[in-house]
């Protein structure tokens, strides 16, 4: 599988250009720089978000940026240093949406190799019911969950969250999920369609 995470190339100590090759007593090739020293490892990055429910309706996001501007979302974003990912998501949750909520569980955590990420999606209630556009968002509304506008979510990993959710309401389930998504190289990156979505585990809870 072809990594599409950008490589360094200038040391981050002293401004040097880096040269790739493995490092001792380690099996993949860095970042290193020649005249330093310094090692540059590329590791995943974290994507925080909720899932926001009242009465059978889920808040989406219509995005005002680049990827994926004018699409719907759940309000997420990067997770920040020196943040757990349940202030992280509550965080991106005001922003994007200018939402106060109480995080209820973890629901989802999805691996996005090809782009090395990494999505922990939570459930999560209004503590107000004030909600509105923030700076990243065109609009912000509720959504019945027989309305979501399923051809115009933002990106595949979006897709397959909220699909688990609505099984799980269907069916009457309390369950947090874990998977990954396998790109198959075929199709867009951009469709679930492309995706092996096999590698999913699904643990009950106690309601």
């Amino acid at each position: 599988m072809r990594l599409i995470v950008p490589i360094p190339e200038y040391c981050i100590a002293c401004g040097s250009a880096l040269q790739q090759q493995i490092p001792e007593g380690e099996d993949r090739l860095r970042g290193v720089c020649p005249d330093c020293g310094e090692i540059h490892y590329r590791n995943p990055k974290v994507v925080v978000g909720t899932l926001i429910e009242s009465e059978d309706q889920v808040l989406l996001c219509r995005r005002a940026i680049e990827p994926a501007e004018g699409l719907w979302t759940p309000p997420a974003g990067f997770l920040e240093m020196g943040e757990s990912m349940a202030a992280g998501a509550a965080r991106e949750t005001m922003e994007e949406a200018c939402a106060d909520v109480e995080i209820v569980r973890p629901f989802a955590r999805i691996d996005l190799t090809r782009i090395g990420q990494v999505h922990q999606m939570f459930l999560a209630r209004l503590n107000d019911p004030g909600i509105g556009a923030g700076t990243e968002s065109l609009e912000v509304k509720w959504f019945p969950w027989d309305q979501v506008p399923w051809s115009e979510l933002a990106f595949p990993v979006v897709e397959w969250v909220m699909r688990l959710r609505m099984e799980d309401l269907d069916t009457d389930q309390h369950r947090i999920h874990h998977g990954c998504l396998h790109w198959l190289e075929v199709g867009s990156p951009m469709s679930l369609e492309s995706y092996d979505l096999s590698d999913l585990q699904s643990l009950s809870l106690i309601p």
